[in-house]
């Protein structure tokens, strides 16, 4: 059941789930996209044809009158789709006057479904018939088939972790999933009998959902324990051959899965290959060779690669010879001849650039290239991953920073770094680091953590191995209140801090303060007249429920030091903008020990750690200077057991009890700042009581100054 290499072909820089394959027709075909329109043949490209350069293409679909076989190719390119048969004549030009870009599409028949970022139309012969507005990013569109419920049912994936379920142009109920869903997928292709859909989320979970609207039911969810990329694209094919279709998976560290359904109640790992780029679409079927089933993947720059069932080895026969069928002879041929001819067009457009670029007309030109960056905060560890892929290999990336953040380990990174001095004073600046790349490295993760109050912007220059040298600059925003998360449900038992705002701003201005303090809240101004935002702090699992509207705002907590921070930020904001704004706020004295509980177990665990990570090197003598370690006591033996595990724990959470003594020391001063008293010439006493930490005793001393 294993699946192997077969072949690959480069096409040009992707989108996501831009690849398909045609229906059967003798021979399997697929298509690809990469700014251009490419239908390919058989195992090695056989163009059978491509369309001319445009616009970048974000969708491709496949189509066709319902109960016919779905072989009309359909693409979406800014606002416009295209239709063209499989032999490449176009028969479609439809513009669906969005004022952006088409970001996902479904077809169904005569109905088409298109979806920019907050707005999705639907579309029946090409005349209007429904349109809805979204309270979150669009990033993915499937439609429950009428067949199996009645009616086609759309079901939008948005950014806000919510599947939006849609009747004409009304919202029909939402389900909420465990992550920002970045793909939908029909299970078995049709969605069953139920109404089944496959999602992916962007911190790599996957699941499945009954959508039935009077009650949805999450079939299972499979969480990403591993660690492994966000989920890009999904497929169901039978690649075993035991009449049950497997689910095929892409994510964007490069990783290909399958799983298979058997008796048990949730989908098990029976594959798994690692590309080297992130795979942006993934399809189930036989292209290379009649009765081997392939797993075919594109990637973000391009290359199309078969993982088919068929083995490639070759068994070695007497005297070590390995015997070749003719057809692996004359692949290994043509791979031969196709090298050739690559590196002749190599060397003949290297002397073209060298005779170009000597000459005395000559225009300097910087060369273009892509990048595929994505900047998430991970609820997990209450870091944020920064994701790197450009199409060509990276020379070394320098990071910069105006704010202080933790730079922490990778396991996957294998870039050399090196970091530099820096003078926060004048320049305002707090990390200056570069990655040196090793050869042909084009994707990049680091992982990085932020101190809540403390906001700015994180630069990232990134120079490929280009000449002449080129470099492109990324920012990414670390807003004051970065390590909260959106969540649609809150713990109203909790003791609440409520701070409220009163003043001459409008509903979009207050809504632009909020987007500037918090992650993960859609840019654009909600429809209505009113907005409410629950967060939950992902490193002390805090909460904070945001409402407001024209001239006022409510914001409530259990963290008087979110509170704080709400309080300076907004304030800041509105001076800028000379904006008069009246501040109350209720502090709930309760809310101080309760938040002490919720760092307690945190705290004390790091110290637990620190501790035994300390003893590690003198129980590592003694046990050398007595030849074993049977007199130590069961809990120093059981350090030295785990002392590989307890190093590697303690390396990749730098700073982490001293982050913990920061929150409780800003506690303390915030307390006390809205009591109106400075208490910042107590904090040495309160840094004692924490190197003897007991939580009765903290708790104490909070109350007592």
């Amino acid at each position: 059941s294993q699946l192997e290499k077969h072949h690959q072909e480069f096409v040009g820089v992707t989108s996501q789930k831009t690849m398909r394959l045609l229906p059967a027709a003798g021979r399997k075909a697929t298509q690809k996209v990469s700014g251009s329109c490419t239908c390919i043949n058989h195992a090695h490209a056989h163009p059978v044809f491509k369309t001319l350069p445009g616009q970048k293409i974000s969708r491709l679909e496949l189509g066709g009158a319902l109960g016919t076989p779905q072989e009309k190719i359909f693409v979406a390119a800014g606002s416009e789709v295209r239709g063209y048969t499989k032999k490449g004549k176009q028969f479609l030009s439809f513009e669906a006057n969005l004022a952006e870009s088409i970001k996902a599409m479904h077809i169904a028949g005569a109905d088409l479904f298109v979806c920019a970022s907050y707005i999705y139309n639907h579309y029946c012969d090409c005349k209007d018939q429904h349109y809805y507005l979204s309270g979150d990013k669009i990033n993915d569109i499937v439609c429950l088939p009428a067949e199996s419920l009645g009616r086609i049912v759309p079901v939008l994936a948005c950014q806000d972790r919510v599947l939006r379920v849609l009747q004409g142009s009304e919202l029909s109920y939402e389900v909420e999933v465990p992550g920002p869903p970045t793909v939908l997928e029909l299970n078995n292709k049709d969605g069953g009998t139920e109404g089944e859909v496959l999602y992916g989320t962007a911190d790599g979970k996957l699941g499945l959902v009954k959508m039935t609207e009077s009650s949805p039911v999450h079939r299972w969810e499979i969480s990403n324990e591993k660690k492994k990329g966000g989920v890009l694209c999904i497929d169901t094919f039978d690649i075993v051959g035991d009449g049950v279709r497997e689910i095929l998976v892409g994510r964007d560290d490069g990783t290909v899965e399958v799983y298979g359904l058997d008796s048990s109640s949730e989908p098990v790992l029976r594959f798994e290959h690692v590309l080297s780029e992130s795979v942006t679409s993934i399809q189930g079927g036989c292209v290379g060779k009649e009765s081997f089933d392939e797993v075919l993947t594109a990637t973000y720059t391009g290359w199309v690669t078969g993982l088919t069932s068929e083995t490639q080895r070759e068994e070695v026969g007497p005297g070590d010879e390995v015997k070749m069928s003719r057809e692996t002879q004359n692949k290994i041929a043509a791979l031969r001849a196709e090298l050739e001819q690559l590196q002749l067009k190599v060397l003949q457009e290297r002397e073209k650039y060298q005779q170009t670029s000597q000459s005395s007309t000559a225009v300097s030109a910087v060369p273009v290239f892509s990048i595929n960056d994505k900047f998430t905060l991970c609820q997990d560890d209450a870091s944020y991953s920064l994701t790197l892929e450009v199409q060509t290999a990276i020379d070394h990336l320098l990071l910069q920073s105006d704010v202080p953040i933790d730079l922490l380990d990778v396991d996957k990174n294998s870039a050399v770094v090196s970091f530099s001095e820096c003078d926060s004073e004048p320049n305002g600046n707090f990390l200056l680091a570069t990655y040196r790349c090793q050869a042909n490295t084009t994707r990049l993760e680091l992982k990085v953590r932020s101190i809540e109050g403390q906001y700015g912007t994180l630069q990232a220059y990134i120079t490929p191995r280009l000449q002449p040298k080129t470099c492109q600059v990324r920012q990414y925003q670390i807003k004051p209140l970065s390590l909260h998360q959106r969540t649609h449900s809150i713990d109203q038992n909790r003791p609440m801090n409520t701070l409220s705002l009163t003043g001459q701003f409008s509903f979009a201005e207050i809504h632009s303060w909020v987007v500037f303090c918090l992650p993960e809240v859609p840019e654009k101004t909600p429809a209505g007249e009113s907005a409410t935002f629950l967060f939950q702090n992902t490193f002390l699992g805090t909460q904070l429920e945001t409402t407001y509207s024209k001239g006022e705002g409510h914001f409530k907590s259990d963290n008087i030091s979110t509170i704080s921070i709400l309080k300076d930020v907004l304030s800041k904001e509105a001076t800028k903008r000379k904006i008069n704004l009246n501040i109350s706020y209720d502090i709930n004295e309760d809310s101080v020990n309760h938040t002490l509980r919720m760092i307690h177990p945190k705290l004390e665990y790091q110290l637990l750690l620190a501790k035994k990570v300390q003893l590690i090197d003198a129980l590592k003598e003694l046990q050398v200077h007595e030849g074993n370690a049977d007199f130590l006591i069961p809990e120093y033996r059981s350090i030295l057991e785990e002392s590989t595990h307890l190093l590697e724990e303690y390396k990749k959470q730098p700073a982490h009890l001293e982050r913990l003594y920061g929150m409780i020391t800003d506690l303390f001063i915030d307390k006390f700042k809205f009591k109106g008293q400075n208490v910042k010439t107590k904090v040495s006493q309160l840094l004692e009581i924490l190197d003897n930490y007991d939580l009765n005793s903290l708790m104490d001393f909070f109350n007592a100054a």
